[in-house]
């Protein structure tokens, strides 16, 4: 089946959707970030704000994989020898909270450590495409393009946190490769409220220059009906 006619509810425009090229992008949504001990708390943030996004991410997940949509998740984090993590990122803030550094839920933003798993409501199934990326864009450094291209996908759903900086930088980095990239507001979260509200504003300002902005309940509503 051709998905050529279905139209997702965004702004600034609805958007046709072809469902067999289109993909859920789930950044990020990691335990180093939404749980207390983990790295944005380790920076002085109210973790709590991230989790107003759990449950639509949940709710559009169920709906993609039962749709047959394909579902990406990424991981930021660094390898356990620190090779792949930049001086300058790694020296930012006080020793005892840097990347690397042990935390209540092991080494701070390192591959394989506990407070690097994607929390569990959100734990991908086997089948499931997981990026681990060392920066904040899900394209920079990792075979992302390469995902997509292999299975032909051209439209981006994108959830996760933060919306200002790996969903903004990833939406970013997805516009100037040609995808269309369709950031869904309530499934994205900032520890700042007003970096989420201006970012989600800025990527479909001036006619969608970067992408649209949706929520879970049209991308439910629209897979429901296929």
């Amino acid at each position: 089946m051709t998905d050529h006619n279905m139209l997702l509810a965004a702004q600034p425009a609805p958007l046709p959707l072809e469902l067999e090229r289109s993909a859920l992008l789930i950044i990020d949504m990691q335990r180093d970030f939404l749980e207390p001990g983990g790295f944005g708390s380790s920076l002085g943030n109210d973790v709590s704000l991230l989790r107003n996004a759990v449950e639509p991410c949940q709710r559009v997940l169920a709906a993609a994989r039962s749709a047959g949509v394909v579902v990406i998740h990424t991981r930021e984090g660094h390898r356990a020898d620190m090779a792949d993590a930049h001086p300058h990122k790694v020296m930012r803030g006080g020793p005892a909270t840097r990347i690397g550094a042990a935390g209540p839920m092991g080494r701070i933003l390192i591959r394989g450590e506990p407070g690097h798993d994607i929390i569990p409501e959100l734990a991908p199934l086997p089948g499931e495409v997981v990026i681990d990326k060392p920066g904040k864009g899900a394209f920079y450094q990792t075979d992302l393009e390469m995902v997509l291209t292999t299975r032909r996908i051209d439209t981006l759903l994108v959830c996760g946190v933060t919306t200002e900086v790996c969903v903004h930088t990833t939406v970013r980095e997805g516009n100037d490769r040609g995808y269309r990239c369709v950031a869904l507001a309530d499934c994205c979260a900032s520890y700042f409220p007003e970096f989420h509200s201006i970012g989600l504003q800025m990527i479909c300002a001036q006619n969608g220059i970067f992408g649209w902005v949706s929520d879970a309940d049209a991308v439910t509503a629209l897979l429901a009906s296929r």
